[in-house]
């Protein structure tokens, strides 16, 4: 029998506005951002972008991690991105057969 892993992660916008989040489904709350499956911060930000995350067996410790997280300051936030992904790539690209901007892009060419 497999443990089940919970993340912490940051999702981000193009300009750099962070989400902090923690999920036992990363895979599934990842494409909940990306496809805006939720209203919210990361729907009106545009926060779609996987920049970094950590993985924990026990959820106690995700979500305390995650606290502690949002108690940083933005710059100390932003370093611990950058340590990690210094050019702030989508670490889930690959994760999804397209990505929402190629799905409007296609659907956009075969409408018009």
């Amino acid at each position: 029998m497999s443990e089940r892993l919970y993340s912490i992660y940051i999702v981000a916008s193009r300009s750099r506005t962070i989400y902090i989040g923690v999920t036992g489904d990363l895979h599934r709350r990842v494409f909940e951002h990306k496809w805006k499956e939720r209203d919210g911060f990361t729907e009106h930000y545009n926060c779609d972008r996987l920049v970094w995350l950590e993985h924990y067996q026990e959820i106690a410790k995700a979500i305390a991690r995650e606290k502690q997280l949002k108690r940083w300051s933005r710059g100390k936030k932003v370093t611990l991105i950058e340590r990690m992904n210094p050019a702030w790539v989508d670490l889930s690209e690959g994760w999804f057969e397209y990505e929402p901007a190629d799905f409007k892009r296609a659907t956009d060419r075969i409408l018009s």
